[in-house]
C-alpha cells in the first residue's frame, strides 16, 4: 500500500502532532458540502431572482437558507472549531456573504467541481491530518430536513453507533415512499446494533438512480433512499477510498502532508489540475457495500430538493409559505413519483403542518 494510505508515516505523524491538541483530538467533526452548482433548477432560481444562485444560498422559506439550517444542524454535533464547509471558488460571492464569521477558519475552497468523492475527500484530508481519529458527520447543504429535534436525535445515535462499528460507514437512509428514480436505493441487510428506537442494518444492495423495474424490487424489499448523510470515522473513510480509489489518494496524500504550511494552496491547486471526477454514491457505496451500513430515518420528512415542484410540495404541506412565487414552481406535468409523496408524508406525519405554523 501507498504510504499515503497508511497511518504510520513519519511525516503525516509528525504533521498530525502539530495541527491537533487535547480539546480536539477523537472528537466529531462537521463537514458540509456546499460546493454543487444546483443546475437543475438553475432556470427556476433566476426566474425567481433574476439571476442564477446556487440552491443552497437560497431561503425558500423564512430567513435563512438552506446551507445556513444546515450549519445549524451541524451545530448539534460538534462545535463551530471542528466544522468545515466546502463550497466552490465560483461561489465565493454567495459563500462570503453567509460565512462571513466562518470565512479565516472552516471555509475550504474546491479549485473545481470533481464531482461528489473529490468533494468529500477534499475535507475529509483537512480532518484527518488533525484528528486521524475522529468521528465524523457528513451533511449536503441542499436537503429538505423536518423536523429538526428528531433529525438530531438519530444523528447523536448514529455517532454512538460508530463507536461501536468503527470500521463501517454509515448511511442515513429516508423510507422510500414511491419509485423514485433520481434517488440513489440502499436495501438493508440484517440489523447489527440497535439503541432505543434506532437500528442500523448491513446492506444487501445499493442502486444509484435505478430503472423503474430495479427500484419496484428495491422498494419489495423494505428499500431505503440514500440521503448522501454519513458518520464515519475519519480513517475508516480514509482506508476505504485508499482501497478503492488509490490514485485519487495518493493526490490527497501530497494535500495532507502539507496542510498547515505555506504550500497548502499551492498543492491543492496542483492536484486539482489532475484530479479525476468520480461520484461518491456510484463510485464508492455500490462497490463496497460491505464495509457500508445504513440507518433509517425515524419520524423525519426527509427531500432532496433538486426539483422545484418538490419545494412546493413540500412547503405546501408543512403550512410555510414559499418566498417565490408559487406559479414559478408549477408548469411541468407531476409524475406519478410526486403523487406518491404527500399521502405518505400526510400519513406518516399528521400535525407536521400545525407544528411548523408555531415556529
Amino acid at each position: 500500500m501507498n504510504h499515503e494510505c497508511t497511518n504510520g508515516d513519519s511525516r503525516f505523524e509528525e504533521r498530525a502532532a502539530i495541527l491537533t491538541n487535547a480539546s480536539t483530538c477523537g472528537r466529531v467533526w462537521s463537514i458540509i458540502l456546499a460546493g454543487g452548482n444546483g443546475d437543475r433548477i438553475s432556470d427556476f432560481i433566476r426566474s425567481w431572482k433574476g439571476r442564477v444562485v446556487p440552491k443552497q444560498y437560497c431561503a425558500f422559506t423564512g430567513k435563512r437558507s438552506m446551507l445556513q439550517h444546515t450549519l445549524q444542524r451541524a451545530e448539534a454535533l460538534s462545535p463551530r472549531q471542528r466544522t468545515l464547509v466546502l463550497i466552490a471558488e465560483t461561489h465565493r460571492r454567495e459563500a462570503r456573504a453567509q460565512l462571513a464569521e466562518r470565512w479565516s477558519n472552516g471555509v475550504i475552497m474546491q479549485p473545481a467541481n470533481r464531482d461528489t468523492l473529490p468533494g468529500i475527500l477534499l475535507p475529509l484530508t483537512h480532518v484527518y491530518a488533525r484528528d486521524p481519529n475522529a468521528t465524523v458527520a457528513i451533511f449536503p447543504s441542499d436537503h429538505f430536513i423536518y423536523p429538526e429535534d428528531s433529525f438530531r436525535a438519530g444523528m447523536l445515535q448514529a455517532v454512538q453507533a460508530v463507536e461501536a462499528l468503527p470500521n463501517r460507514l454509515i448511511l442515513v437512509g429516508a423510507p422510500a415512499i414511491g419509485l423514485e428514480l433520481e434517488y440513489g436505493w440502499v436495501c438493508p441487510g440484517e440489523q447489527i446494533w440497535a439503541s432505543g428506537e434506532h437500528s442500523v442494518f448491513s446492506v444487501q444492495m445499493f442502486l444509484e438512480k435505478p430503472s423503474c423495474a430495479q427500484a419496484a424490487v428495491a422498494k419489495a424489499r423494505g428499500g431505503l433512499w440514500n440521503t448522501m448523510i454519513v458518520v464515519v470515522k475519519a480513517h475508516a473513510l480514509w482506508q476505504l477510498a485508499c482501497s478503492y480509489f488509490p490514485e485519487i489518494m495518493k493526490l490527497f496524500g501530497r494535500l495532507r502532508a502539507v496542510i498547515g504550511t505555506s504550500r497548502e494552496e499551492e498543492t491543492r491547486r496542483d492536484i486539482y489540475e489532475i484530479m479525476p471526477a468520480r461520484n461518491f454514491s456510484s463510485g464508492l457505496l455500490t462497490e463496497a457495500t460491505d464495509q457500508i451500513a445504513v440507518m433509517p430515518m425515524k419520524d423525519v420528512l426527509w427531500c432532496d430538493w433538486g426539483r422545484k415542484e418538490r419545494i412546493l410540495e413540500v412547503l405546501r404541506h408543512i403550512g410555510k409559505q414559499p418566498n417565490f412565487p408559487p406559479a414559478l414552481a408549477i408548469g411541468e406535468e407531476q409524475t406519478g413519483r410526486d403523487a406518491e409523496v404527500l399521502p405518505w408524508q400526510r400519513a406518516q406525519f399528521p400535525a407536521v403542518g400545525a407544528a411548523a405554523n408555531k415556529k
